[in-house]
């Protein structure tokens, strides 16, 4: 239904649409809670944007900042696993590269700083593909990578699996993920 209005000499054409409301708005109008998706950002690089050079091993090889929100109700920990799916060649990938890994980060924690010294606590760590725990940041033999940043929330806190490699985790994860995020940077080492 279309109806022309005069206001202050303007003409405004007001058009009438049927009101649709979408999950988390007939859930609020319910009185239920509004769903919010998991995310996950980095003040360092937008999604799809290149990481710093500092987070990366030309650089300090520092981990970046990473938030999240959006947790599911009924989270109780979270993970984390980092890696790039274009190892060694993006135009011939034959493996995916772990970079960190990490588990049991507490669901009150609202992410990780910059350069990241100490975890929160109860948080562990698994190793990554150099065979050690922590961050190792992008150093590509070749081409322009990219690197997966997912956030995984969980309905339980996880045993100590004993450094987990990306596999172990995974399994140990099977049946217990309540929702996943991802943020993805890219890097090409100048040469």
């Amino acid at each position: 239904m279309k109806r022309c209005v005069f206001r202050g000499g303007m003409l405004a054409l007001l058009i009438h649409l049927p009101l649709v409301w979408t999950g988390s708005a007939a859930a609020e109008a319910a009185g239920g809670e509004t769903a919010m998706a998991l995310i996950i950002t980095s003040e360092a690089f937008p999604p799809n944007g290149e990481i710093p050079r500092k987070h990366t091993c030309d650089g300090g090889d520092v981990s970046p900042p990473l938030g999240w929100s959006g947790l599911p109700p009924g989270t109780r920990s979270l993970a984390l696993i980092v890696d790039d799916p274009d190892a060694p060649d993006p135009k011939a990938p034959r493996m995916t590269w772990v970079h960190w890994v990490l588990y049991n980060l507490p669901p009150d924690a609202p992410g990780l700083p910059e350069a990241v010294q100490s975890l929160p606590a109860g948080t562990l760590q698994g190793v990554n593909d150099w065979k050690r725990t922590g961050y190792g940041g992008p150093c590509p033999p070749i081409g322009r990578h990219r690197y997966f940043h997912k956030l995984y929330a969980l309905d339980a806190v996880l045993p100590d699996l004993h450094r987990p490699d990306k596999a172990k985790l995974e399994h140990a994860m099977a049946g217990h993920v309540l929702g996943q995020a991802e943020l993805i940077g890219t890097y090409q080492r100048s040469r």
